[in-house]
């Protein structure tokens, strides 16, 4: 396959994982660190960022991980591709971590685009190794 075909395989692959119970998860861990941060009386200009980080990190970490592990439904073409590539098939929802996160810190917190950019590289780049290795693991173990 092109690279082209390569990034729409992955793109269509990251649709596998359970993103409604990942948006819950995301939500809840968003809304517990908003809420601590607010009774512990961390007021600042990033309260807002620090807790939209965290849930979009869940929600990506939930969807991905959970697509990588589930057994039941989806195109089977697609499950068995991220299979057999675990770290391309996590690359778009690290993307989109990075993207997101960076816009999150840029206009809800108080740092510039740069800062933003390399910051949001720490969670978008543990995003994308806990998903490789849960997705290598899985085919080890299926080859096993």
């Amino acid at each position: 396959m092109s690279r082209s075909e390569n990034r729409q395989v992955a793109v269509a692959a990251a649709t596998l994982g359970p993103w409604r119970t990942a948006a819950a998860v995301g939500t809840v861990v968003g809304g517990a660190a908003l809420g601590v941060d607010v009774v512990t009386g961390h007021w600042s200009l990033d309260i807002l960022a620090g807790p939209v980080g965290l849930g979009l990190f869940f929600f990506f970490l939930v969807g991905t991980v959970g697509g990588r592990l589930r057994k039941d439904d989806g195109d089977r073409r697609l499950q068995r591709w991220a299979d057999a590539h675990p770290w391309q098939s996590a690359l778009p929802a690290a993307g989109a971590l990075w993207v997101l996160n960076t816009l999150a810190m840029t206009l809800l917190g108080s740092s510039g685009l740069i800062g933003a950019l390399f910051t949001s590289l720490l969670p978008a780049g543990l995003l994308l190794a806990i998903a490789g290795v849960v997705g290598s693991v899985k085919q080890a173990r299926k080859r096993g």
